[in-house]
């Protein structure tokens, strides 16, 4: 299974503005195995929250953007939890890698 397919097998289906936007920003990743869903999506929330803060989110034009954000998390902690030994470490580094984006655009 593809992380493309991997995707669109979520329950509950995000509302459709919001899963184009996620589906966008995994492009890159949507071919590759399922089994690096969980990386895929941390680097896309990643990249997404660092161009936002870059650009500065404070205007409802980023609402989706942000939304995009916090799902793509959120399913990199869902396709993590199938396995969840070294979750603890996965969250620990998601956590480092998330707070680190605090001082940009500060």
């Amino acid at each position: 299974m593809t992380i493309g397919e991997w995707l669109a097998r979520r329950e509950p289906a995000p509302p459709r503005a919001l899963a184009e936007r996620v589906l966008g920003l995994l492009a890159p990743y949507a071919g590759e195995d399922a089994a690096r869903a969980a990386d895929a999506c941390l680097d896309a929330g990643e990249a997404l929250l660092l161009e936002l803060l870059r650009d500065g989110c404070a205007s409802r034009q980023s609402a989706l953007d942000l939304l995009a954000a916090d799902a793509l998390v959120t399913y990199a902690f869902e396709a993590a939890g199938a396995d969840s030994s070294g979750l603890e470490e996965r969250a620990h580094r998601a956590m480092v890698r998330i707070s680190a984006l605090a001082n940009v655009g500060a």
